[in-house]
């Protein structure tokens, strides 16, 4: 599938999936990926509602890309911060628990996700569903050079934490640069520890 039909695809996803599930929200880290599925969903749905999950370990550089994106695009935003407690694993089950909660109102929510960015991903579905909370991942297909791709071609601005050398961005306690250019894209998250590589939990565990 070349690049044009995905960023149809994902378009016309967005619009079936607003249409079908009038109670829906987006989901939004400000990173590439949501920047990109931002841009595509308020191209369809301008006043849809958007959420961010951020950790109190965010970079600063990132609290405030999202509230200039925020203001830049007019968004019907709500951002919800949650504390990295002693002994869990960063942005664990505290993220998970502060997810179900800016979701407990919605019957459904668009991600940013995309099937080649770990091999956790990789049997994602376009829309899935999990104890009655749909969640539709509209650039799913999407390669990490359709990403920046995309960003160029729109002249979206992207979070500067980037230019560090960064390709998967987290918060300070598990986001580190690349190293070497055969890393994989998320190489850099939770780097030494059980999870290298992994998720956080909230597109893996249940939210309702």
């Amino acid at each position: 599938m070349n690049y044009l039909k995905k960023v149809e695809d994902a378009k016309r996803l967005i619009r079936e999936s607003a249409a079908k599930y009038p109670n829906i929200c987006l989901g939004c880290s400000f990173g590439k990926d949501s920047m990109v599925t931002l841009h595509l969903v308020l191209s369809v749905k301008p006043d849809i509602p958007v959420f961010s999950i951020m950790a109190d370990t965010e970079f600063p550089e990132t609290y405030a890309f999202a509230k200039d994106m925020a203001a830049r695009y007019g968004l019907n935003y709500t951002e919800y911060i949650f504390s990295q407690q002693e002994g869990e694993k960063c942005c664990g089950r505290p993220k998970v628990e502060k997810t179900k909660e800016a979701l407990k109102n919605y019957g459904a929510w668009i991600s940013g996700v995309r099937k080649t960015e770990g091999i956790t991903r990789a049997d994602f579905e376009p829309v899935e569903e999990k104890n009655g909370l749909v969640k539709v991942n509209p650039i799913l297909e999407f390669t990490e050079l359709d990403i920046w791709r995309y960003l160029a071609l729109n002249e979206i601005p992207i979070n500067p934490i980037y230019q560090r050398g960064y390709r998967s961005l987290g918060c300070k306690l598990c986001s580190f640069p690349e190293e070497s250019e055969d890393e994989t894209e998320r190489a850099g998250r939770w780097k030494g520890t059980p999870n290298a590589c992994g998720e956080c939990g909230i597109h893996t565990q249940p939210l309702r």
